[in-house]
């Protein structure tokens, strides 16, 4: 029996796909086990759109994360982006049969429910529904109305949408890859759990976490998520524009942003060169760091304006909604040199790098506690709190078919493959040790005692929607 509860979450990028598989240690800090990472083929601005490609990359990640952890993976805690997603605000209420009862968790959730039966555009599906502050009464400003009496109960929701067939590809990658999927979780919340504190949430914090293919924004006032955006630009079209620019291959152009490039043309001296191989015999290609940084600049302006039009869309203006904790950026792309004070430049805010090393365990490699991995560690964390064991030990589901003979003398015993080779008149009972496919799928691991009780949401209910989707869909 597991008496760790193995967590795995899966990050699904435009760039790179990342498996990571965690536990937490007995401090409660996150303890990484093990960690897979691969290309990313077949997801543009974070959408899938080559279903075959997207299937092997999450395979061979996989593969990696279980190779590097000794765990068998069964399922995984999944981040949803890409431009298909939007946020809106709404307001619900009931009114309740006997006020005279405390309001209990079947109120909240019939609220909730309510919620999930507004009618969206074609094609759209509610993804999260996250209460924001209640009402009981009229007496607003109430975060926790479980155990207050009440007749008519009001909440305001931060509610999260995206185009259903996206997340069914999402699911449809996932199944196919051998595995179950096991939650979704929207990208910025799984970044802002991994490299946000308590404090800053309560202070009001913008979170940006520039990745490869989208930009995604997550709003915090008084500890409560109040905006949500995913902007379709990233670290690639600051690629992109240095390959025109600069008239070299990607593969160039990326190694060119990630060690020469900066966010602040005024650094480089106009003297200061660096020399790209020419391709098949041609002569070297020698490019300006001065140029490399104006073209870099542009771009990650135009990224940082439009993600500081969705915060001025909150309203941080309002004295009542300023962000006082100010910026924290992640991801990829806030690795880029000087982009903290470009941000600061341009936004006027407080500004830090976020890194997700203040819930992993002491002894996490440096690697790990990188901007570029809040995602996954978000989406581990997310894992966690949904008490499955999501991985067994490889010693589980790796024994190999074995044959046990009774009363063979040595000389006639033969190797496994062989075995009906044997004169059965010298082999009493043969036993079989199924191959691992087939164990994974039919070995119950024994979970947390009865007495942990795991509260389905909505949100559970919806990845069982895609599941039944997907099954039938054959």
């Amino acid at each position: 029996m597991e008496k760790d509860n193995i967590a795995v979450g899966l990050d699904i990028g435009t760039t790179k796909i990342v498996a990571m598989i965690g536990k937490k240690n007995e401090y409660g800090k996150l303890e990484i086990l093990g960690i897979g990472k691969s290309k990313s083929l077949g997801v543009a601005r974070g959408v899938v759109n080559n279903i075959t490609q997207t299937i092997q990359s999450i395979q061979q990640a996989i593969l990696e994360a279980e190779n590097n952890s000794g765990y068998k993976i069964k399922d995984v805690v999944v981040g949803i982006a890409g431009q298909h997603i939007r946020s809106i605000q709404h307001t619900d209420y009931i009114s309740r049969s006997n006020p005279e009862e405390v309001i209990g968790e079947k109120d909240i959730q019939l609220l909730i429910d309510q919620v999930n039966k507004l009618a969206m555009l074609p094609g759209e599906e509610i993804i999260h529904v996250l209460p924001q502050e209640f009402k009981i009464d009229g007496q607003s400003e109430i975060k926790e109305p479980i155990g207050m009496y009440g007749g008519r109960l009001e909440s305001s929701f931060h509610v999260v949408v995206g185009q259903a067939s996206s997340i069914r590809n999402v699911g449809r990658c996932i199944q196919s890859s051998g595995i179950e999927l096991s939650g979704l979780t929207l990208e910025p919340l799984a970044s802002a759990d991994a490299v946000l504190s308590q404090e800053e949430k309560e202070a009001g914090v913008a979170l940006i976490d520039i990745g490869g293919g989208t930009t995604d924004l997550a709003i915090f006032k008084d500890g409560i998520i109040r905006h949500t955006a995913v902007i379709p630009f990233g670290g690639n079209v600051i690629t992109d524009d240095i390959k025109e620019g600069c008239s070299i291959i990607e593969k160039q152009a990326e190694l060119l942003k990630i060690k020469f490039g900066s966010a602040w043309p005024g650094e480089n001296k106009d003297n200061e060169i660096v020399s790209i191989p020419g391709l098949r015999g041609r002569e070297p290609k020698e490019i300006s760091l001065k140029n490399l940084s104006k073209i870099i600049h542009a771009r990650v302006v135009e990224i940082v304006e439009q993600v500081f039009a969705e915060i001025k869309a909150y309203g941080h203006e309002d004295p009542r909604k300023k962000l006082i904790a100010g910026i924290v950026l992640t991801g990829g792309g806030a690795q880029l040199k000087h982009i903290k004070q470009l941000v600061e430049y341009i936004t006027g805010m407080d500004t830090r790098i976020g890194y997700p090393n203040e819930h992993l365990a002491g002894n996490s490699s440096e690697e790990i506690s990188s901007p570029l991995f809040a995602t996954a560690v978000g989406l581990v964390m997310n894992s966690i709190e949904n008490s499955t064991q999501s991985a067994v030990r490889m010693e589980l589901v790796n024994e190999q078919p074995k044959v046990v003979y009774r009363n063979v003398p040595p000389q006639q015993q033969q190797p496994v493959q062989q075995r009906y080779e044997v004169e059965e008149n010298y082999v009493e009972r043969v036993e079989t040790i199924e191959q691992p496919r087939e164990v994974r799928s039919n070995t119950k691991v024994e979970a947390e005692s009865t007495e942990t009780k795991i509260r389905r949401s909505f949100f559970d209910r919806y990845v069982d929607k895609i599941k039944d989707f997907l099954d039938n869909a054959e």
